[in-house]
């Protein structure tokens, strides 16, 4: 493949549904399962910044090739993780030949620039070569968490390949199989249990782990994120960047910038940026007759099953839940939702709602706006112009959704 082409990752509009609520603020790519997203994994596999093919509303912000002259371009579905038999199958793509594994769309390669809107039609023209490894792809909220331990596992081989961890000097803290935990630069660990022998810990730059927590790994702690005192991280779970976590997570992932700072248990769930869970919510992630669990679906607009006995909570960004609430097992929030009061509130909850197991009422986008500016100025980050629209954007396409309006 020559030097100078274009790495676009793609969306397609069937998978984004079935990845909603995570995917109204983002592409798929944006997704952080393992240590990174899958747009930065893509980016280091390549050594090249990535653009995106997505939905025109999140264009903006998640823009396509800067160089619109090259005649060289690579397409790689957004959720798909990278591997060096994916690499080299692309790589040896044709012009205008797609990679596809059990009918799965996975890349293709062409001389031009395709819309979003035309990628359909544009890919179901093209000769198809069958990719014949093992494909691990990102296409239902499930697959975060379900995939997250082996993905960690892949990125931390990748990201300390060759270098050096920072000492953990603390005297009381315990470690086991240590040559598997990883200190950034700035990290702090104090009076904790690190338990690496069922899979590594990452410690990211500037991120801290606070007295008397307990940690097994599979782990990766993101930059700038904390485990507060007492933690007990029970393994395959991913902190994001600058989020707080506390009490008790299992096989869980936090996107970034959110807070579960208390007590309480999440468990198999996945938690978008700029959420908040208060002191004590609990999640739960095993029904009672141990059956399998439903998950609320966007693509088919209805519960579908996820295949899991074991499924928590799916929470969309700028989410918000107050103290001692309860979500039963496969509860779907949309974005911007804030749930608060006694009781189980329903299975699924839409974006811009407001209450709880009583009723809801909407969310409107100018108070929705001031609280999400208050949290990003904690976080010394700016609601900008252009995420306001993605917000209004979501507001407006949600309210379908939202059926007490039509109740009312």
């Amino acid at each position: 493949m020559s030097k100078s082409f274009n790495l676009i990752l793609f969306d397609t509009e069937s998978t984004r549904k079935h990845l909603l609520p995570l995917t109204y603020t983002r592409p798929i790519s944006g997704l952080r399962v393992g240590i990174t997203t899958l747009a930065e994994k893509w980016e280091v596999a390549y050594n090249r910044e990535i653009s995106y093919l997505t939905e025109d509303y999140l264009s903006e912000k998640f823009s396509g090739p800067k160089e619109t002259n090259l005649t060289n371009n690579l397409y790689v579905a957004g959720g798909v993780i990278p591997t060096p038999a994916i690499l080299m199958a692309l790589h040896a793509l044709d012009f205008e030949v797609k990679l596809v594994s059990n009918g799965e769309l996975v890349g293709f390669r062409s001389s031009q620039l395709v819309s979003f809107n035309d990628l359909d039609s544009f890919t179901t023209s093209l000769d198809a070569k069958e990719f014949e490894g093992e494909l691990d792809i990102i296409k239902h909220p499930w697959d975060i968490f379900r995939l997250n331990g082996k993905i960690i596992r892949s990125d931390f081989e990748t990201l300390t390949k060759r270098r050096t961890s920072q000492p953990i000097n603390d005297p009381a803290t315990i470690t086991y199989n240590e040559d598997q935990i990883f200190v950034e630069e700035g990290a702090k660990v104090t009076a904790a249990v690190l338990n690496a022998s069922n899979g590594p810990i990452y410690i990211g730059k500037n991120a801290e782990i606070q007295e008397g927590s307990l940690i097994r790994g599979p782990l990766a702690l993101c930059e700038g994120a904390v485990v507060n005192m007492g933690a007990k991280l029970r393994g395959d779970n991913t902190v994001g960047p600058y989020s707080k976590v506390g009490g008790e997570v299992s096989n869980s992932v936090i996107l970034g910038y959110s807070n579960k700072g208390h007590d309480g248990f999440i468990g198999n769930s996945v938690i978008g940026e700029w959420c908040n869970l208060g002191a004590d919510t609990n999640t739960s992630n095993l029904k009672n007759n141990y059956a399998e669990v439903r998950l609320w679906d966007y693509g088919s607009g209805r519960f579908a099953k996820t295949g899991l006995q074991f499924c928590g909570l799916i929470m969309g960004d700028h989410s918000k839940c107050g103290i001692n609430t309860m979500f039963n097992t496969g509860t779907v929030v949309g974005v911007n939702s804030n749930i608060f009061g006694s009781g189980f509130p329903r299975n699924f909850i839409p974006s811009y709602a407001w209450g709880g197991a009583s009723g809801f009422t909407t969310y409107q986008t100018k108070k929705a706006f001031e609280v999400a500016g208050v949290v990003m100025q904690r976080r010394k980050k700016e609601l900008t112009e252009t995420e306001e629209q993605i917000l209004t954007h979501i507001f407006e396409v949600s309210a379908p959704y939202r059926v007490w309006e039509k109740e009312n």
